[in-house]
């Protein structure tokens, strides 16, 4: 995932789709990013791999992403699949624009915060998420990203512009498509299946176990609030 000084729109965007919540209740829906270890990064050539070159940078202040519709009430939410397309990263640690500031080489995992109207009195871009009753955290393994200030993979370069709304003057317009086409199939992360979040058991509400016919992982379901992943594309 690209990261610059003025910032950079984050692509594919995360896309959700939420049930559960209710109708009239009033509720915030944020996002933030945070580190999956604590390694710096670096792509060797020869092998196409990503190889851990040492500890991760020192941490950089909190950022939220605060989506532009909240506060809306469970029914709006429900009805529309939710889009993090105007959300942008940055490498500038002294930035002003609200963006999410985050280290180049290093790997990073976007969560998504449900949180009711009520517990969101602390919501800030500049604070962490509110944690405790009325707020809820998502987060899926297949949208984990290293950042990068410059593309490493040449096959990502080129899927990323044909596929990018925002890169069309990169784009040749007498290009085969057939070739990318194909690269594109071979991306398991442009076909993720809509499936159930995992997240921290709720007092009071049952589980029971629900299983990916995909992947064949087991993950509890909630009967009565579940946040699912669209497809990015």
């Amino acid at each position: 995932m690209i990261i610059t000084k003025a910032g950079r729109r984050m692509f594919p965007a995360m896309r959700v789709k939420i049930s559960g919540l209710d109708p009239h209740q009033q509720y915030y829906i944020a996002m933030d990013i945070v580190p999956v270890d604590n390694k710096r990064y670096r792509y060797v050539y020869h092998s196409s791999k990503w190889m851990v070159a040492g500890n991760a940078d020192s941490p950089v202040p909190p950022r939220v992403y605060i989506h532009p519709d909240s506060p809306a009430s469970g029914e709006t939410w429900m009805r529309q699949v939710i889009s993090f397309d105007k959300l942008k990263l940055t490498n500038n640690e002294l930035d002003d624009q609200g963006h999410i500031i985050l280290h180049s080489m290093h790997k990073y995992q976007p969560r998504v915060h449900v949180i009711r109207k009520d517990c969101g009195d602390d919501l800030s871009p500049i604070k962490p998420v509110p944690s405790g009753e009325g707020v809820k955290a998502f987060s899926f393994p297949e949208t984990v990203f290293t950042t990068v200030t410059a593309y490493q993979n040449q096959q990502i370069t080129r899927l990323k512009i044909d596929r990018n709304p925002f890169a069309k003057g990169f784009r040749d317009s007498g290009r085969n498509r057939m070739g990318l086409e194909a690269l594109v199939e071979s991306y398991a992360f442009w076909r993720p299946s809509l499936r159930t979040l995992t997240f921290e058991d709720i007092p009071g509400i049952p589980k029971q176990e629900c299983r990916d016919l995909k992947t064949d992982y087991i993950f509890p379901k909630l009967d009565n609030l579940v946040c699912r992943q669209t497809k990015l594309s």
